[in-house]
């Protein structure tokens, strides 16, 4: 049977991907953006691939609340419930200090990333106690773990939010039908590592290159093993780990003998 997922910043990079692989396994999609044209393209651009029977689409700035609340709704018109919200959708800026950036792109970085998975959490869980149940799954990145990269300061900032809010949000949860997951991606290929490179000291470039060749994937490596272990998940704080410690510690030790070359 069919079920239904909401994913957040889905007209491009690991949300796309993801999309994508949920269709193809016979499940139905709402795509979001924050603008028409682009929530459009992917929508067209999925249709094209997997027919027009499972997929819509919703343009919805997530840092409002009554756009969530509007993204919601296009779920449950089309498709009657939401079995799946995933809290992809984040902004990143060129890399650069602090107190250099904009205060728009301080507060769009905020925005998007912190205050939009908080509303997009409460949305859903409100949602999903009136319908009985359901699945949030929240997306971690860069930042997540504590570890600091030069000149990322407050994208790193809202993510290590993300990962204390989610662990609020299981506990607080955790008496009710609803479910809360993490996901955790490691490095993908997407316009986000682009900006986590160009963060890098010019001395430390190729350095970096190495380590991104080692440890990277593309989108269509990683998009379908996380739908595929949502699908499969039926627990409570479950973390969806595509790059845990064995993983890395391996890819280092055979990296001499595997040459991979993602990162020109």
């Amino acid at each position: 049977m069919a079920q239904t997922f909401v994913i957040t910043g889905s007209t491009r990079g690991i949300g796309k991907g993801m999309a994508l692989a949920a269709l193809e396994r016979g499940h139905n999609v709402v795509i979001n953006g924050r603008g028409e044209d682009s929530v459009a393209a992917a929508v067209a651009e999925l249709v094209e691939r997997c027919g027009p029977d499972h997929v819509a689409g919703q343009a919805a700035d997530i840092s409002e609340h009554a756009a969530v609340e509007r993204l919601w709704r296009c779920a449950v018109e089309r498709f009657g419930r939401v079995d799946y919200w995933i809290n992809n959708a984040a902004v990143s800026y060129p890399a650069e200090t602090i107190w250099a950036q904009a205060p728009a792109q301080l507060s769009a970085t905020i925005d998007i990333n912190l205050r939009g998975l908080l509303f997009g959490s409460t949305v859903a869980v409100r949602k999903m106690l009136d319908q009985g149940g359901g699945r949030i799954y929240n997306m971690e990145g860069m930042g997540s773990d504590g570890t600091q990269v030069p000149r990322t300061a407050v994208y790193g900032t809202t993510k290590y939010g993300i990962r204390y809010l989610t662990s609020a949000l299981i506990r607080e949860t955790a008496d009710t039908p609803v479910r809360v997951g993490t996901l955790r991606p490691g490095m993908v290929t997407t316009e986000m590592l682009a900006l986590s490179l160009e963060a890098a000291p010019p001395d430390r470039v190729e350095r970096t290159k190495r380590i991104f060749n080692v440890l990277a994937d593309r989108v269509d490596t990683v998009a379908p093993w996380l739908i595929d272990q949502i699908l499969q998940d039926d627990g409570h704080g479950s973390v969806i780990n595509w790059m845990p410690t064995h993983k890395v510690l391996w890819r280092f030790l055979s990296s001499p003998f595997v040459k991979r070359n993602l990162i020109d």
